[in-house]
């Protein structure tokens, strides 16, 4: 399925901006959550995150947003999440890296083997890879889709229409 930017009541940039912050955020602190029953067995479930990723995903998945748009027709689904994964991994350097500078970085992968600086691990590639393809087919696909309709105007679904 092919989506196209509608032109007439879709979201502005700062709203799909925001719908994909919204989603990091969530998936980062379901991943530590997650990752901490894995690693100690605790039912507890305390996933972890930072006011700084509202920040990067959200701008990390904006910018898949464009490179979806522009890469969709030309590339299949598998080249395409190698192609945002890569963009995750310079995302996260440039952002710790940054954040390191202030001594604000919330994450530091100095214990993984693969890792560069303590910022980036290549023991994350394949989550990334998935996480990804999760962001492209579910949320960026379906936030394009989204649209405003103005008050007093009837949807679709009310219409009994199909879409």
């Amino acid at each position: 399925m092919i989506v196209k930017k509608q032109k007439s009541g879709c979201l502005s940039g700062l709203c799909r901006w925001y719908i994909y912050a919204i989603h990091g955020l969530l998936c980062e602190i379901l991943f530590t959550a997650t990752w901490d029953y894995v690693t100690t067995s605790c039912w507890k479930l305390r996933g972890v995150s930072s006011i700084w990723a509202i920040f990067i995903y959200g701008t990390a998945i904006f910018i898949m947003e464009k490179m979806y748009l522009y890469l969709e027709e030309k590339y299949h689904l598998l080249y395409r999440c190698l192609v945002y994964t890569l963009w995750i991994f310079i995302w996260e350097f440039f952002t710790g890296f940054l954040l390191t500078t202030f001594n604000s970085c919330p994450w530091d992968y100095s214990h993984f083997s693969g890792n560069l600086m303590g910022l980036i691990t290549l023991e994350y590639v394949v989550p990334w890879y998935f996480g990804c393809m999760i962001a492209e087919q579910f949320v960026i696909k379906n936030t394009l889709r989204l649209k405003f309709i103005p008050e007093g105007q009837k949807s679709a679904l009310e219409n009994n229409t199909r879409i």
